[in-house]
């Protein structure tokens, strides 16, 4: 079986306001090429496939084309949920679309029922919110690893009976490296699973995290296959072509087109415009952190004179003694808790949030968060009781 592993496509995502729609297209375009150039059997797209669990309905569009397409090409398609996604919308008549070819899992319902290809076993995993999955799972720990370890506990029933097997998961595993992009699923550090939790099989094609990595023997990160924060300007996108035969398993990086390319350019105003060592970033998007003393008249004219592309100006002040920094990127470093309690100390002139208080925002942070999430299942959770009691 030769398949070709990708993930995070975040349709109808924008990048510092500039639509990504038409590099995307891009991107399907490159899928099927490689689908046809390379006689893939099945492509595996492991979570977020949207950016957003209510797409607009060109994204919607630009989804229906692509898998129609890489069907066409000869693949099989695998879509699993990601925390960006609807899970009830994206499932959407996944019964009768698999029998076209596409396979839609973003139930819990679905999981331990593989998807067959040739004769490998592929169990896509939805992404799974712990306080929504964790009862129809059975599992009485409420995190990620817990949600996550029920899910697999029955996949191994169903594993027993196959030769091979390739798990799909959306999940932040230990020893993943991070970038700005990725929307954190966690509150107090509940998100990180083990890689030993997927052992025993031959494959396991992740998502969530933004950069193509290797995190364990057969355990990889295809990482979004656009750029979609400044952060990830040294990273190399693309996906990852992978064959199971006899031998074993092989894979190997398949890079994606760059319609444009990024430039993280830091310096005073006068020194960039004249650095010839900058060429390259003038037909990059880029992002430009000034480091002069005061800040320049006119900054991002005169920077887009050079750097037409410019999508984001900073300001680092070198040399005064109170760096004026934007509030945005005060707290951009800080979980949500820490913006309310930092939030509540502005307000109450410089009064720190106690034990309590942080407590209490702690408890009403998760709660939003929950909420969205049985907000958005609770309908799919709703039609697995009615199969469970209908069985």
């Amino acid at each position: 079986m030769r398949f070709l592993h990708t993930s995070d496509w975040h349709l109808g995502r924008s990048f510092h306001q500039v639509g990504l729609l038409d590099a995307q297209a891009q991107l399907v375009d490159h899928l099927v090429s490689t689908v046809r150039s390379e006689q893939v059997d099945a492509v595996l797209v492991a979570g977020d496939i949207y950016d957003r669990a209510m797409p607009a309905p060109e994204t919607v569009q630009l989804l229906s084309e692509s898998v129609t397409r890489l069907i066409d090409a000869g693949a099989t398609v695998l879509l699993s949920s990601g925390n960006h996604d609807s899970a009830i919308r994206l499932g959407f008549a996944h019964e009768l679309l698999a029998r076209a070819g596409l396979h839609i899992r973003s139930s819990v319902a679905s999981i331990g029922t593989p998807v067959m290809v040739k004769d490998v076993a592929v169990y896509p995993l939805p992404y799974l919110e712990p306080s929504v999955a964790c009862a129809p799972l059975a599992s009485a720990d409420r995190t990620h690893a817990g949600v996550l370890g029920a899910a697999l506990a029955r996949v191994r029933v169903d594993r027993q009976r196959r030769a091979r097997s390739v798990v799909m998961a959306h999940a932040f595993v230990t020893g993943g490296a991070t970038t700005d992009s990725e929307r954190d699923i966690s509150v107090g550090g509940v998100s990180a699973v083990h890689p030993r939790v997927f052992a025993g099989h031959d494959y396991v094609a992740l998502g969530h995290l933004h950069g193509r990595q290797r995190v364990g023997e057969h355990l990889r990160y295809s990482g979004s296959p656009l750029a979609l924060s400044f952060s990830e300007a040294g990273q190399t996108k693309g996906s990852w072509l992978v064959d199971l035969d006899d031998d074993g398993v092989h894979v190997q990086a398949v890079d994606s087109p760059v319609a444009r390319p990024l430039a993280t350019i830091r310096g005073d105003l006068d020194s960039i415009l004249a650095d010839p060592a900058l060429t390259h970033a003038e037909r990059a998007w880029c992002q430009v952190t000034l480091t002069d003393p005061a800040r320049p008249l006119g900054a991002m004219e005169r920077v887009r004179r050079r750097f037409p592309h410019t999508l984001e100006l900073r300001f680092d002040p070198q040399g005064m003694a109170v760096p004026v920094r934007r509030y945005a990127e005060r707290v951009e470093a800080h979980d949500d808790v820490d913006v309310c309690c930092q939030f509540l100390e502005h307000v109450r002139g410089g009064a720190r949030a106690s034990a309590q208080e942080r407590a209490l925002l702690a408890r009403a942070v998760e709660s939003v968060r929950v909420g969205a999430a049985r907000h958005d299942d609770e309908g799919q959770l709703g039609h697995n009781r009615a199969t469970a009691g209908a069985a």
